[in-house]
């Protein structure tokens, strides 16, 4: 009994909708009845009687944004959800959904999902700055850009195996030649700060202030390890900087090339 009350405390349960679950066209997008029918599912599956946070994991362009938001204002005034949740969707997209939202008087998205790593910076220009303006959690995926950052890639160094050259979404979103000059640039200065740049990463990531907490993954327990030790990395902004130069820092979300970024921070 003990255990279970303890783990109640320490897990969150995360569920996210979007993609197709069968055939059926009512399977997939972000209509009212696949965003019930969803929530519902996940409930009996993982036998529980609510949902910390029910992620919309894409845009859904044949869906009204308002009908979305009325079914997870339903979802939430049903108890069977705590807060709605977005992934991969474009600022405009989100702070459309907000405003809609407050105007409304719906449940607003709480949390926002987006990739955050050194070599993939584009939610610095407008993602990042709108969670901090409306005060919304930012919990970031791929710290690590599928290993391309963990000294194992780099310009003249391909491994045979892993993700970068065995899945085509990876191979598609980090293919880009400048991606693996970064990692080299990032492997090599890690190792002159006795690093691990696995744990680097991840600190670089948690060290900006939109960013609430990173999401890691390990096939093993030294990868979680060395993802863990991020925590106990003290990155000064000055540090952080040091690190960013590394990088292509992206454009600022106007016309107007002289806006810095760092306003919003």
């Amino acid at each position: 009994m003990f255990v279970n009350e303890l783990i109640q405390k320490i897990v969150l349960i995360q569920v996210k909708v979007f993609w197709p679950t069968g055939p059926d066209v009512n399977a997939k997008g972000l209509s009212r009845r696949r965003m019930l029918q969803g929530a519902e599912d996940s409930l009996r599956r993982l036998k529980t009687d609510y949902i910390d946070f029910y992620f919309v994991h894409d845009f859904d362009e044949r869906t009204p944004i308002e009908e979305t938001l009325r079914a997870l204002d339903d979802l939430q005034r049903q108890g069977k959800i705590l807060y709605p949740a977005v992934s991969n969707w474009a600022a405009w997209q989100i702070a459309k959904a907000l405003g809609i939202s407050a105007k409304e008087q719906l449940a607003r998205f709480e949390l926002i999902q987006p990739m955050y790593n050194l070599v993939k910076r584009q939610a610095e220009a407008e993602i990042l700055p709108l969670a901090a303006s409306e005060q919304m959690g930012v919990i970031s995926y791929s710290p690590l850009g599928a290993e391309l950052l963990t000294g194992k890639y780099g310009v003249n160094k391909r491994p045979d195996q892993g993700r970068l050259v065995e899945e085509a979404r990876y191979t598609d979103r980090y293919g880009d030649e400048m991606n693996f000059t970064v990692a080299d640039r990032f492997s090599a200065y890690s190792t002159e700060q006795g690093i691990d740049p696995s744990t680097l990463a991840v600190a670089w990531v948690m060290s900006n202030p939109a960013v609430t907490a990173p999401i890691i993954g390990a096939r093993n327990a030294e990868q979680l390890e060395s993802s863990l030790a991020a925590a106990d990395v003290n990155m000064t902004p000055e540090w952080r900087d040091e690190i960013s130069s590394l990088s292509v820092t992206p454009a600022p979300a106007t016309d107007r090339g002289e806006t810095l970024l760092s306003k919003w921070t």
